[in-house]
């Protein structure tokens, strides 16, 4: 029972979608079914937000206390939680700076440490990137000499003055990048990617509707 009834609330919220999305039950029970569905996946949806404050608080928690290997970072991560978590919950009415609003303490530390910090998390990743993209671009074979020529005209093309150094050499040339590149090749590899990933969703949603995958139920 512990494995037949989830596989059962899953094919039929499953099935239930499905049909819904193909087909107009505006004013049906499924339709209404359908609307119940996505309310009760909001509802889930909090309580797994929830949980993974409780997770994150016992995990880093069991960390402070035995003082293990870079426990300083551990306590950093508990007081930014709850520092973000509990003015944002208390209600405005009982001080400005409690809510989410401008000029509140949850927006201060997301305008003045969450912001600049995400934005720093990004500036270092340029470095792996650059870094990646200079072992990728070596030009060893046929293949990898057009990636390499192809990815240097889109980045000369991208800036203001490679386009005005490619723009020298023919006018042709963004016009090119812009046409067959960008909105040809570039534009058919996007499709083809965005195919793939919806087969693969689509194959994993039945495989779970028939109750073939099961890891979600935290067992093969």
């Amino acid at each position: 029972m512990r494995t037949t009834l989830p596989v059962i609330i899953a094919f039929l919220s499953g099935f239930i979608m499905v049909v819904t999305f193909f087909f107009d039950a505006d004013g049906t029970m499924l339709g209404a079914t359908r609307q119940q569905l996505l309310v009760w996946v909001t509802i889930i949806g909090g309580f797994t937000l929830l949980l993974g404050v409780i997770s994150i608080t016992r995990v880093n928690y069991r960390a402070v206390v035995t003082r293990q290997k870079g426990w300083i970072y551990n306590l950093l991560t508990l007081v930014s939680v709850f520092i973000m978590l509990i003015p944002s919950v208390l209600p405005r009415s009982w001080s400005p700076l409690f809510g989410d609003d401008r000029g509140s303490i949850y927006d201060w530390f997301f305008t003045y440490l969450s912001i600049p910090m995400m934005s720093t998390m990004f500036a270092m990743l340029a470095f792996y990137i650059a870094s990646a993209a200079y072992r990728a671009f070596r030009a060893r074979n046929a293949q990898a000499t057009l990636l390499l020529v192809t990815a240097s005209l889109v980045m000369l093309w991208r800036v203001p003055i490679g386009e005005a150094l490619l723009r020298q050499i023919s006018d042709a040339i963004p016009v090119w990048l812009n046409t067959y590149v960008m909105n040809g090749f570039n534009l058919a590899v996007q499709r083809g990617i965005i195919i793939g990933a919806a087969l693969g969703a689509a194959s994993m949603s039945l495989r779970i509707m028939l109750g073939i995958e099961r890891t979600y139920m935290g067992r093969g």
